[in-house]
């Protein structure tokens, strides 16, 4: 909803109840915006929520107050004028009622973004009306009786009470609609009376006429259709007919397959609401592209046509001229045409006709739509208009709601493109940690990610117990596997451990390194045991068992980016070697580390034996110990 609606609820709100309960409100509701702009868009939320809060500090209720907001807008927008828009509308509540359509089409460009609702009376009598209200927002009924009930007593001095007889929803265009019946009861005498005068002279003057055929009408108005309550067509004017490519084929056709409702907003296209909303203009759309398939099924038929008269042509000056020559038929044009008009019941004939013109904007605009300047209405101002240029709100309507349909792709697109930005991002940061990643994304050389650091803890953990000497022990080491290292990755991020990689049943991580930390031999190790314990209570689809042993040691190392096609953050040095050797001589079940890394452990944090002096390729014999975790100190991982 636009901003003005909710300024008429904040002046009216701190006029009557004072600032501090508009505050409290705000912070009840919310609401971030203490200033609300009047041709900004805001959240239909807002008001509804303003209204709940209102009606706890106040102990009213919500509909109560929402019929105060309908009241405060009202009383409102006067400040703009718009009150003398609704008393030109008619000399009577009711003719109010029939407009209220029509006004908020007047009022499309100052706010093209405004969603209004759609309404018709259906009995009209005496003590007052019968009005349908549809509209896409719910919980603004009472709403409405209040822009209703204030419009009643200022404007029209009546008094109005309003009735909810029903509240039903339906659907347009995939879209969910409330649909709200109401009885509004007020002195309607004013209007029967004229009303009834209007007919009876009307009455008089056509009775002293002769009847016309309906033929008239489609001569009068060369674009008009006429439908019957089935909605399919039954004839159209001479213009449309040549439009179409041959018109006589769009008969007995559903009349929604080849035109468009673009206003009234919000209704469907049907006989019951073109029997009601006669008094509203309608806009419909020539659908170009369903008249361009007929035209090409009916090509064929066409050609033989052509050929027929091609032996029929006559002879003008000694040359043969095909009848075609002498008439200049409107070829389909690239863009669809929009027609606005309204709707007329014919009783004699049992259906409604269309009594409409195309919507142009200049005579630069005829071309594109297969039209010429003899083809619009012989009456009206509609030649003057286009040859004057002037400019038609609908085509602006209509050219806004084309860019506003753009800006909404452009919005969707962009929110896909986000979503698809971030499982790029996912994958990379899998790939190479990410103060790593924005390196090379500003531009830097993979060589300059080279790093050494001086002391980080290096783990290996390796899985146990598997022969997969088949093609199915093969599948289920891999399901196996997938799950176990599953369970590790979402470990890895409590204790702030980068896994570098998993090659075959070999699990590598490292902390301290890209982002260097003190605590990195505490959090290997706190990892490592985390690992031990979950690997035992995991469910393992076939059932297997499962068991690692892992090694740690610390040390030096030096890491960078390694690769092109498949880019890897990889570690180098005897640390890393050193670290496969502890997981190498490990038990299963077991942590097995270093001296080195037994020195940078706080104490009491671990129960750490010693293993004794283990012979290690390539590095000789090294004293190692076991790891466990401590009982009586709190598990880093609950």
């Amino acid at each position: 909803m636009y901003g003005m609606l909710l300024e008429s609820v904040q002046y009216f709100v701190q006029e009557e109840y004072g600032e501090e309960i508009w505050k409290k409100a705000l912070s009840m509701a919310g609401c971030k915006h203490t200033v609300f702009n009047t041709h900004q868009v805001y959240s239909d939320h807002i008001m509804s929520n303003i209204a709940s809060a209102l009606a706890q500090l106040t102990s009213k209720s919500y509909d109560s107050f929402m019929n105060f907001f309908g009241h405060c807008f009202v009383r409102f927008f006067s400040n703009y004028g718009y009150d003398a828009t609704i008393k030109a509308t008619g000399r009577n509540f009711t003719d109010f009622l029939e407009s209220v359509d029509n006004i908020h089409s007047q009022f499309r460009l100052s706010y093209p973004k405004m969603k209004s609702p759609s309404m018709y009376l259906t009995k009209v009598d005496r003590n007052g009306c019968v009005l349908v209200y549809r509209s896409k927002r719910q919980g603004f009924t009472h709403y409405l009786m209040g822009q209703l009930d204030q419009i009643a007593t200022e404007i029209y001095n009546l008094k109005l009470e309003c009735q909810l007889l029903s509240t039903e929803t339906g659907e347009v265009d995939g879209k969910t609609i409330i649909i709200v019946t109401l009885r509004l009861n007020f002195d309607n005498t004013h209007y029967i009376l004229a009303k009834q005068v209007k007919e009876e002279a009307h009455f008089r003057t056509i009775s002293k006429l002769p009847s016309f055929n309906c033929d008239l009408l489609l001569v009068l108005f060369p674009f008009a259709i006429l439908f019957d309550p089935a909605m399919t067509i039954v004839a159209i004017g001479e213009k449309l007919m040549q439009v179409a490519g041959g018109g006589d084929k769009l008969l007995g056709q559903a009349v929604s397959k080849y035109f468009r409702l673009r206003r009234p907003k919000g209704i469907d296209f049907t006989w019951k609401n073109c029997f009601y909303l006669k008094s509203v203009m309608f806009e419909i759309e020539i659908l170009r592209t369903e008249l361009m398939k007929r035209h090409c099924e009916n090509k064929e038929e066409l050609l033989v046509e052509k050929a027929e008269n091609l032996k029929n042509s006559i002879e003008i000056d000694g040359k043969n001229i095909s009848p075609y020559a002498t008439r200049r038929d409107s070829q389909p044009g690239l863009k669809n045409i929009l027609l606005k008009g309204q709707m007329l019941h014919l009783t004699d004939v049992i259906g409604i006709i269309y009594l409409c013109c195309p919507v142009i904007n200049d005579i630069g605009e005829l071309p594109d739509q297969g039209l010429y300047l003899n083809d619009l209405n012989p009456h009206g101002l509609a030649k003057e208009m286009v040859l004057a240029g002037w400019q038609n709100n609908s085509k602006l309507e209509f050219m806004f709601d084309k860019a506003e349909q753009r800006a909404s792709e452009l919005e969707t697109n962009l929110s896909l493109l986000e979503v698809w930005k971030k499982r790029g991002d996912d994958l990379l940061y899998s790939m190479i940690p990410k103060p790593v990643a924005e390196k090379l994304r500003a531009g830097n050389s993979p060589l300059s990610t080279c790093q050494t650091f001086d002391t980080v803890s290096v783990m290996f953990c390796e899985l146990v117990g598997f022969n997969s000497s088949t093609v199915e022990d093969a599948m289920e080491l891999v399901s196996t596997m997938n799950a176990v290292f599953s369970c590790f990755d979402s470990l890895m991020d409590t204790f702030n451990v980068y896994k570098v990689e998993t090659v075959g049943q070999i699990y590598m991580a490292v902390c301290g390194a890209p982002e260097e930390t003190p605590l990195h031999a505490q959090n290997i190790c706190d990892v490592s045991l985390c690992m031990t314990r979950h690997v035992k209570q995991l469910q393992i689809p076939s059932g297997s068992k499962v068991d690692v042993r892992i090694g740690v040691h610390s040390g030096p190392v030096v890491a960078g980016v390694v690769g092109i096609k498949v880019p890897r953050y990889c570690f180098f040095g005897d640390t890393v070697n050193t670290a496969s050797r502890m997981q190498s001589t490990s038990s299963p079940g077991m942590v097995h580390i270093s001296d080195s890394t037994k020195h940078l452990l706080p104490k009491d944090k671990f129960i750490i034996r010693n293993r004794g002096v283990v012979k290690v390729k390539g590095k000789g014999d090294m004293e190692t110990y076991w790891i466990f975790e401590n009982d009586l100190t709190d598990s880093t991982d609950e």
